[in-house]
């Protein structure tokens, strides 16, 4: 069913099942990285009050920590964490330390002094006066910062999924990625939810009198924990494989869904990143992954692709997405950009993806040494005809083939190039395309055809997953409902594919995607 013919209750109800697991998963990463966050961030808040000369330093290394980017700072926890929760639960520790350390500092240095002093008056010790008179009294205090670490912590452990830890980011990453409204707002609005409810439920607690107050004290960490465990129950269902899948991959019938349509494949799934999928694969985090037969980290990763016997992932042609009207606007850049038509096959896009992907060269300079190996480079003109706006999405092939294109204008045309790489998904890069923020960017037919256009089953099934009729297709429709042009094929296919470790593989006797469905339905 197509987004546009079916209603967000209707996605969501038919997605219950993993909405329900995403959920669990959002509240239990929120409470696990919550309480290591209270044991932490308040001893740390007495401290300070106790050692005042501390507290700058204390709250602003924990002020510091709140400023790094989210996605920066799970970034930085991957070489040493791995993937999955742990490095997802320390991000949102460290992000929920500032508010809760900051909170008991100022709610126990708020005490009346008088009451304090007629506490020592009484003969009380110094752990009496902070757990029976400094604590309680600053507790509504304490509790606005741990509300406000709990708002924060819903909110970004929408990003836990980029590393394979879940929680409702995979439907909003799987939307962004498929153009699907439906799965964004999936995973956004229990987010929002559950942030509003969690919210609300401590505000109550915070204003409860003074002897409740206490009693509720008692209580949260028993239910802190309680909420932690949900985290747990998922990954009590597993299989004997787990899967990593990207978000656009899950959501395509050339991909999981087509796994479970044609081949019934029941594997355990996590929804992750691209940037980090191969790498888990390698270190043994993950035992089945996809990716596109062109990918360079199969070689540099000992990885095997799976033979696909049903054929759920055809063949699709790369090719430049052009704006009518950048055409006109600059009349040589066709002519220049068909000028890698037919340059590049499957084993020379593997090998200028290794390159990026594993050695670690830069895309530009890969761009520029297959110029050369190929004739094509030459010197930029440094043209002042006008300016090609060039966008690509946020993996190495798309760099490589945006450097490639930015080189052939600069040294083939008068116009100069400027470049805006990384947009993200297929949404971002289409988005932008048809808002006229760039003029064109490297697309795959098969992404045109199943995420943007999303024709019917039926018209799916015509195109018998041809890829000299699903690029007349896609064209012919492109032009039609966007005014925009697809030029010719650079040469590659690009497939999606299934990939294990070779040794595994082996070691399991799985060759094809049915082998790996025999070895999973074996007991």
């Amino acid at each position: 069913m197509n987004e546009q013919q079916q209603t967000l209750f209707e996605f969501m109800q038919q997605q219950s099942d993993k909405l329900l697991t995403q959920t669990l998963q959002h509240i239990g990463l929120t409470f696990i990285s919550l309480f290591l966050a209270v044991l932490i961030g308040l001893p740390l808040g007495i401290l300070i009050v106790r050692r005042t000369r501390l507290s700058g330093t204390v709250l602003g290394i924990a002020g510091i920590l709140q400023t790094i980017p989210s996605i920066a700072l799970l970034g930085f926890m991957i070489p040493l964490l791995g993937i999955g929760p742990k490095p997802a639960i320390v991000a949102l520790l460290l992000y929920a330390l500032l508010p809760i350390i900051r909170n008991t500092y100022t709610g126990i240095t708020g005490v009346d002094g008088a009451v304090k002093e007629a506490a020592v008056a009484m003969g009380m010790s110094k752990w009496q006066i902070l757990t029976k008179v400094e604590l309680p009294l600053a507790m509504p205090v304490i509790l606005a910062g741990i509300r406000t670490a709990t708002v924060i912590n819903v909110g970004v452990a929408t990003l836990a999924s980029y590393i394979a830890a879940g929680g409702l980011g995979e439907f909003i990453f799987g939307g962004i990625s498929l153009n699907n409204t439906n799965m964004i707002l999936a995973g956004a609005i229990p987010a929002a939810l559950l942030a509003i409810l969690f919210d609300f439920l401590l505000s109550r607690v915070q204003h409860l009198n003074l002897k409740k107050l206490k009693t509720a004290t008692i209580t949260l960490p028993v239910l802190l924990i309680l909420l932690s465990s949900f985290y747990f129950i998922p990954s009590a269902y597993g299989g004997k494989l787990t899967a990593g899948f990207t978000p656009e991959f899950m959501g395509r019938q050339d991909g999981n869904l087509g796994l479970q349509n044609k081949y019934h494949l029941k594997i355990h799934t996590i929804v992750i990143s691209d940037a980090v999928m191969y790498k888990a694969a390698y270190e043994k985090q993950l035992d089945v992954i996809s990716g596109y037969s062109t990918d360079g980290r199969l070689k540099a990763y000992g990885l095997v692709v799976l033979r696909d016997d049903k054929g759920i992932f055809p063949p699709y042609y790369a090719a430049p997405v052009v704006r009518e009207d950048a055409l006109k606007k600059f009349p040589e850049m066709e002519k220049t950009l068909n000028m890698l038509s037919g340059k590049i096959n499957d084993s020379v896009m593997t090998e200028l993806n290794y390159r990026t992907d594993y050695l670690h060269q830069s895309p530009e300079r890969v761009a520029k040494d297959f110029l050369i190996s190929k004739n094509l480079w030459g010197p930029e003109r440094n043209g002042h005809a006008g300016t090609v706006r060039i966008g690509s999405k946020i993996f190495g092939e798309q760099y490589i083939l945006a450097d490639i294109y930015s080189m052939l204008i600069k040294g083939y045309t008068d116009y100069d190039v400027a470049t805006k790489t990384g947009l993200g998904g297929t949404k971002i890069c289409f988005n932008a395309l048809t808002n006229n923020q760039i003029d064109f960017y490297p697309e795959y037919t098969g992404t045109g055809l199943l995420a943007i256009l999303q024709p019917s089953v039926k018209t799916v099934d015509s195109l018998e997953g041809n890829k000299d009729k699903t690029y007349q297709y896609v064209s012919n429709e492109f032009e039609k409902r966007y005014q925009l042009k697809w030029l010719q094929p650079i040469g590659f296919n690009n497939a999606y594919a299934l990939m294990m470790r070779q040794k595994q593989a082996a070691g399991l006797n799985v060759k094809t995607i049915s082998d790996l469905k025999t070895y999973l339905d074996s007991k």
